[in-house]
């Protein structure tokens, strides 16, 4: 059995000002850096090391992984948060009510819920299936961790309520190409 862990990149200014991101992007704040090197620590600590590590194109998610770790890493533009399409960069009060679904694709030219969720599970299955895969990190984004927790929510064993924090990690098992949620960890609690 091999484990995923799918973590969600440290804070960044635009979380701060409230504001659409998605495959625009924004610098780490100093929490954002601090989660990411709690994140580490929380690695270290556990003795957990890493095959391999992988990262979205997004700068705020690759510098949160070299903050993790030194590690060579591959980014992929699969690993990238929901593109929504025009409105981003502006106020996340101009967001739909959830589910989102269709929204950003319909009315801002981005994607759907869908096609994000079945962006994520392709990626990481694609990632998870290559030889010598055992325990790979994943750095991703919050609405494309929470829609690949979605496309597994059949086999999870933990259940999430609430939106995944900045720093947030999901670890997740691998077996039979089947992915199973086993834990939630938050490294700066």
């Amino acid at each position: 059995m091999a484990e995923l862990y799918l973590m969600r990149h440290g804070q960044t200014l635009f979380n701060v000002r409230h504001k659409i991101q998605g495959w625009c992007d924004a610098p780490l704040t100093p929490l954002g850096i601090k989660q990411a090197k709690a994140a580490g620590a929380y690695f270290k600590e556990q003795g957990i090391t890493f095959d391999h590590a992988y990262s979205s194109t997004s700068e705020r998610a690759s510098d949160t992984l070299e903050l993790i770790t030194d590690m060579p890493y591959t980014r992929l533009k699969g690993l990238k948060e929901w593109n929504f399409g025009t409105i981003e960069g502006e106020s996340e009060d101009l967001n739909s009510s959830l589910p989102y679904g269709d929204f950003f694709k319909t009315y801002y030219g981005g994607e759907g819920e869908m096609e994000v969720r079945e962006r994520l599970a392709k990626t990481l299955a694609g990632i998870m299936q290559q030889p010598d895969h055992h325990r790979v990190l994943a750095v991703s984004h919050g609405a494309a961790c929470r829609g690949f927790m979605r496309y597994w929510e059949k086999t999870q064993l933990v259940d999430q309520k609430s939106g995944l924090r900045n720093g947030g990690i999901l670890k997740f098992s691998y077996e039979n190409d089947i992915f199973t949620l086993v834990a939630i960890i938050n490294p700066t609690e």
